[in-house]
C-alpha cells in the first residue's frame, strides 16, 4: 500500500488539492452499495455519492452487467457519421422524462462540456438567426457550472477563477434570490433586459450547489424565466447537479412552469458509472440549424462522444432510477430528511437548516463566516473520516446526499454522527476556527 501511495504522490495531480499537502489519499480497493473499502480494512460510508454522481450505490450489478456486455460487443465508433443502438436508447429515454418542451440531445464527456454545448448552441442560434445584438448573458451570483473557460465565465469570480479572469467573457450577474431580496432581484433582471442586448441567461435551478447547497424559490425562478423568454433571451438550466431525482422530482425543471430552452445534465446520468455529458434543447433551438447551408452547422464534437458503454451504463440506471423502488427511496430520504431538520433547528437554532429532495445541508454558524475556504472545513472533514464517514463539507456547510439504496438505519447513523458533532462543538472563536 506504502508503495503505491508513494507512486501517487510522485506521479498524479488530484483535483481541488494542493500540490503542497502533506496528506496522502486514501486508497480505495473496491466500493458496493453505499461502502467504499480501503485497501486497509475500513469500511466508509459514501454520503456525498463520490461528488453527487451516484445514484444505485457502487457497484450496481444492473449497470455492471450493461457495462461488460456493451464492451463485449462494441466499446467505441465515431459519432461523426455513425450512430449506434445505445445512443438511441438513450435519447429516447431521456426524451421521454426531460421536459416536454426538449426536442433533441446532443452528447459530450462531464458536465462542463455539457454547459460548454448549452452556450456555444445559445450563441450560435443568434449568428444563424442573424443576430448581431443580443451577446449580454446574465448569471446569477455564486453559481460555479464548470472548470472550462465558458463554464467559468458565466460562474461566480473568486478564487476558483482569479487566475484566468482576464480570459474570461463578460457576463451580467444577479443577486442570489432570497425571500427577502425577491423583488429586488427582479427588478434588477428587468433592468439588464432593459436595453434588449441580453441574449442568455444560465442558472443552476433551486440549488446552487458548491456554493454551500444554497436552495431558492421555484416561484421567483419561474418569473426570471417567464421575464427572459418574453424579452427572447434563450434560458439554460444547468442540472448537472440537480438532475435525475436530487431535488424529489426527476429535474428541478420539473418544479417549474416554465421550462427552460436548454439543459445541460451529467453527473447521475450513468448513475455514477462513467463519464457522460448531454445537453438536451428544445425545437425552437433546433429551429435555427436545420438548413443545408454548411455555415450553420453546429461545429461541436469529442472524441469520445455518445461512448456506447457509457450509454449501455446510462440506459441501465434510466431502468433503476424510474421504477417504483427508486421512487419510493427518493421519497423516504426526502421524508428523514425533513425530520432530521426538524430536530436540527429545534437543538441547534443557531445553525441553518435547509433539505430539498434528497439534499440536506447544515450551514454552520462560525466566527469566520459563510465561505468554502472556512477554516472549519478541514475539522469537519476529519472528523467524520474518524467515524467512517465520508462528507466532504462545503466551506462551514455540512451536507448529505447519499446514494439512493441507502437504508434507513444507515442514514440515520450518518444523522446520529452530525448531532454527535454538533453537539461538541463550543461556543468560542478559537475553537471553531481551529483547523487542525
Amino acid at each position: 500500500m506504502d508503495n503505491l501511495l508513494n507512486l501517487d504522490r510522485q506521479n498524479i495531480w488530484h483535483p481541488f488539492t494542493s500540490l503542497g499537502s502533506k496528506d496522502f489519499p486514501i486508497l480505495i480497493d473496491k466500493a458496493e452499495g453505499i461502502y467504499l473499502y480501503t485497501s486497509d480494512g475500513r469500511k466508509i460510508i459514501d454520503a456525498v455519492s463520490s461528488w453527487w454522481v451516484n445514484l444505485h450505490g457502487h457497484s450496481h450489478p444492473t449497470i455492471a452487467k450493461a457495462v461488460a456486455e456493451q464492451a463485449a460487443r462494441l466499446e467505441h465508433v465515431i459519432f461523426a457519421g455513425f450512430t449506434h443502438k445505445p445512443a438511441i436508447d438513450l435519447s429516447n429515454n431521456l426524451l421521454t422524462i426531460l421536459p416536454k418542451n426538449q426536442a433533441k440531445i446532443f452528447f459530450s464527456d462531464n458536465g462542463s462540456t455539457a454547459i460548454e454545448v448549452a452556450l456555444k448552441m445559445a450563441f450560435q442560434f443568434r449568428f444563424n438567426k442573424g443576430i448581431s445584438t443580443k451577446r449580454k448573458v446574465i448569471a446569477i451570483r455564486g453559481a460555479y457550472h464548470g472548470d472550462t473557460f465558458g463554464s467559468m465565465s458565466v460562474g461566480e469570480r473568486g478564487a476558483f477563477t482569479a487566475p484566468f479572469v482576464k480570459y474570461l467573457f463578460d457576463v451580467e450577474y444577479v443577486e442570489f434570490p432570497t425571500s427577502g431580496n425577491a423583488k429586488n432581484v427582479l427588478k434588477e433582471f428587468s433592468k439588464l433586459l432593459s436595453n434588449d442586448d441580453v441574449g442568455t441567461f444560465v442558472f443552476e435551478p433551486l440549488v446552487q450547489a458548491a456554493a454551500g447547497m444554497r436552495i431558492y424559490s421555484a416561484s421567483i425562478l419561474d418569473l426570471l424565466i417567464k421575464e427572459a423568454q418574453a424579452n427572447n433571451v434563450i434560458c439554460i438550466a444547468d442540472e448537472v447537479f440537480t438532475g435525475f431525482g436530487r431535488t424529489g422530482k426527476l429535474f428541478a425543471s420539473d418544479h417549474l412552469t416554465n421550462k427552460p430552452d436548454i439543459i445541460a445534465l451529467s453527473k447521475g446520468l450513468t448513475g455514477g458509472t462513467m463519464a457522460l455529458g448531454v445537453t438536451s434543447c428544445s425545437e425552437k433551438i433546433v429551429s435555427a440549424y436545420r438548413s443545408d447551408d454548411i455555415d450553420k452547422t453546429f461545429f461541436h464534437g469529442h472524441s469520445y462522444t455518445a461512448n456506447p458503454i457509457a450509454c449501455a451504463a446510462a440506459n441501465a440506471s434510466f431502468e433503476l432510477l424510474t421504477s417504483a423502488q427508486c421512487k419510493q427511496q427518493i421519497a423516504r430520504i426526502e421524508r428523514q430528511h425533513a425530520i432530521f431538520k426538524e430536530k436540527i433547528e429545534l437543538l441547534h437554532p443557531n445553525h441553518r437548516v435547509r433539505c430539498l429532495g434528497t439534499i440536506l445541508a447544515i450551514e454552520l454558524s462560525t466566527p469566520d463566516g459563510t465561505s468554502y475556504f472556512n477554516k472549519i472545513r478541514r475539522h469537519i472533514h476529519q472528523f467524520f473520516l474518524s467515524r467512517n464517514i465520508l462528507l466532504r463539507p462545503l466551506g462551514n456547510v455540512i451536507y448529505v446526499l447519499p446514494p439512493y439504496i441507502i437504508r434507513e438505519d444507515e442514514l440515520s447513523q450518518i444523522y446520529h454522527c452530525i448531532e454527535e458533532y454538533l453537539a461538541g462543538l463550543k461556543d468560542t472563536p478559537q475553537s471553531l476556527g481551529d483547523s487542525d
